[in-house]
């Protein structure tokens, strides 16, 4: 039964850990930590309310907008199940990409780009336990558009994703020019 066990750890182990994990998840836990740090500073510290607005530049404002969605507040949940649904989603999100981290990364710009994007979803998913939302402070406008309201973990999801994209086109073009 030991071995039987120790082999089950081997595997659980050879599921979640590859070659390039340390570097993603060490991303994913600094960006993690970078997000909860600016959120509590901000309404910790320098105490930002949510009716606060403060012109920072000429097309950069702070401000606290709880969202209670997802990306531009869709699927708004007011409610502290449909936040933990939301958060549960983030967290399993969360762990596919992990698994993917462990078993299908095979250079450094795919593992940044995924802890970056792990880093970002754990930091919102935390808010929406702690917060009922997620906390969302900056505000880009220009010419009388104003864009959504951002956070840190959001530019790192967004950065995760442009990454996985480059990745995605250099491959593909390094495998048609083999080919031809």
């Amino acid at each position: 039964m030991p071995d039987q066990v120790q082999g089950m750890g081997a595997r659980i182990a050879a599921l979640l850990w590859g070659p390039f994990s340390r570097l993603g998840l060490m991303v994913a836990l600094v960006t993690g930590l970078v997000d909860q740090a600016n959120k509590w500073w901000m309404i910790a510290v320098y105490g930002i309310k949510e009716t606060d607005r403060i012109r920072v530049l000429p097309f950069l404002d702070l401000t606290f907008v709880k969202n209670l969605g997802i990306s531009y507040g869709m699927l708004s949940q007011s409610g502290p199940w449909g936040q933990r649904l939301l958060a549960a989603f983030a967290f399993a999100a969360s762990l596919a990409l992990t698994v993917w981290l462990a078993r299908g990364v095979t250079n450094r710009l795919l593992a940044v780009s995924l802890g970056l994007i792990i880093g970002g979803a754990v930091g919102n998913a935390i808010d929406r336990l702690m917060l009922g939302g997620v906390a969302d402070f900056y505000s880009l406008h220009a010419f009388g558009f104003y864009w959504y309201v951002f956070n840190i973990a959001d530019v790192a999801i967004v950065a995760g994703v442009v990454g996985l994209l480059y990745e995605s086109f250099r491959s593909s073009r390094e495998e048609a020019s083999k080919s031809a």
